[in-house]
């Protein structure tokens, strides 16, 4: 009889494991998702958790089973996806750098959950153009399904492991408190610009690369 560990890979599901947790950080992620909850009660935050995990996985898994087909039709690239994810992550940091983020009426109908946290923060270019190498074979073509499942469950496990961190990331709120929360904004603002920064550049170096390669 066959069992579970015989049609799954385990060693490609450990490896897509490993990639997708240091692509999404959970814990690097919890103090800025504290930054963008300042302003919201335990309940409204555990909320925002949910939604921004449905958010990163809905994207996830639709460029994991479907992303070659839909870069093809939309005409677009990964450093497409790259500069604009880059983008995005700019303007929310300057928001954290300027302290706006944390005034009530400014974050008043802003649903952080979807941007920037489902998007790029967790669901951004990293994640994607991850998942979309694991799902395709070394040929070019598409993985036997043994080898697809396993890669399904492990993004499926990342995508759990990082809820957790941001669904108990209150403690780490209580134990900075009011002021230290100001303090990680701040500095977390700081990051998500070298971040966006790095995103956009590893964009165009994708863009020239790319051009180089044409045929003069």
């Amino acid at each position: 009889m066959t069992s579970a560990l015989d049609f799954l890979d385990v060693a490609l599901a450990a490896q897509a494991f490993v990639t997708l947790f240091v692509i999404l950080d959970p814990l690097g992620t919890s103090p800025i998702f504290l930054a963008l909850t300042a302003t919201m009660d335990e309940r409204t935050r555990r909320r925002t958790a949910r939604h921004a995990l449905y958010a990163a996985a809905g994207l996830i898994y639709a460029f994991a089973l479907f992303g070659t087909q839909i870069l093809a039709s939309l005409s677009i690239g990964l450093p497409a996806l790259q500069a604009g994810g880059g983008v995005v992550l700019f303007l929310t940091a300057l928001e954290m750098l300027k302290g706006d983020i944390l005034d009530p009426e400014s974050a008043e109908g802003v649903n952080v959950a979807i941007v920037p946290l489902g998007v790029p923060l967790l669901g951004g270019p990293g994640a994607i153009s991850a998942v979309m190498v694991f799902m395709t074979g070394t040929s070019g073509g598409g993985l036997p399904l043994g080898r697809q499942v396993s890669v399904v469950i492990a993004i499926g496990a990342v995508l759990i492991v990082t809820y957790l961190a941001l669904r108990y990331a209150g403690i780490l709120r209580r134990v900075l408190k009011e002021n230290g929360i100001h303090l990680v904004t701040r500095v977390m603002g700081m990051i998500l610009v070298a971040i966006s920064v790095e995103l956009v550049a590893t964009a165009v170096q994708a863009y020239v690369a790319g051009a180089s390669a044409l045929p003069g």
